[in-house]
């Protein structure tokens, strides 16, 4: 199915309640999370990841801690996304750092630890984002993320691809947290989408090479174009088999095909 009418299907699919567009996204969620959590971190298993969603917690567990918590990080972060999402919330710096604190609680290392690094709280030091960027200097975050911030504001429903698009790029380039740099900026890049009316993203695991090559033409040349046919594609993607039920359903076939 083609972005264009996946959209068009997003408005119709959603409803006109608050209960409708959480109902579309029930599923979504946990597809997200999974994706989001297994770019970085290869231990994290859709299995584990669905058990903690639906039951809130996992059984005969083996894994070690520190994946066991993102992923129940990450089902307290969508959660948090949802409310304020209702409430309808602006994208400010008090909601990106608690995003980031609710994605990374129980799961700094010591040695970030010993350095003063904290959940919630912008970077004391510098770390290497990419090939050929270390992102912001810590003593300059809090004014580029504000920038940034400010940048969003009165953006048209018609952008919010563009919009969400820079901002992934600029905020991964800006690097403003010591760890869970990449997941605060997808779920800020969908929060983004959904409170400009735009079916959120699922950036597949699978496909990460090509969205960190998308990252880079930013830092590299500051081009959007890349990470906007990426993110068109995976818009696709994410929402095509959820849209195309009907169709499958008509192709699908009975017993008497294989008889």
């Amino acid at each position: 199915m083609r972005y264009e009418d996946i959209l068009v299907k997003w408005k119709d699919a959603k409803g006109e309640t608050m209960d409708d567009l959480l109902s579309l996204l029930e599923s979504y969620q946990i597809i997200y999370a999974y994706n989001s959590g297994k770019i970085e971190n290869d231990s994290i298993t859709y299995h584990d990841t669905r058990e903690i969603f639906d039951k809130d917690g996992v059984v005969s567990y083996t894994g070690d801690l520190r994946t066991l918590y993102e992923m129940q990080n990450s089902k307290d972060a969508w959660k948090y996304l949802l409310e304020a999402l209702q409430q309808k919330m602006p994208l400010n710096e008090e909601l990106l750092k608690r995003f980031q604190k609710l994605l990374t609680k129980n799961t700094y290392d010591e040695r970030r630890w010993i350095t003063g690094e904290r959940p919630g709280e912008y970077k004391k030091k510098d770390y290497v984002t990419g090939e050929k960027e270390v992102g912001t200097l810590p003593e300059w975050v809090h004014e580029e993320v504000l920038e940034l911030l400010e940048e969003l504001e009165d953006v048209e429903d018609s952008k919010a691809l563009i919009v969400a698009a820079y901002f992934h790029a600029k905020f991964e380039n800006i690097h403003a947290f010591a760890d869970g740099n990449g997941r605060v900026g997808r779920l800020c890049m969908n929060y983004i989408l959904l409170i400009h009316n735009h079916p959120p993203i699922t950036i597949f695991e699978e496909d990460k090479k090509e969205y960190y090559k998308a990252l880079e033409a930013w830092d590299d040349r500051q081009s959007l174009k890349e990470l906007t046919d990426f993110l068109k594609n995976q818009t696709e993607k994410t929402w095509s088999t959820v849209f195309d039920r009907g169709q499958r359903r008509e192709k699908s076939r009975g017993l008497k095909d294989y008889i």
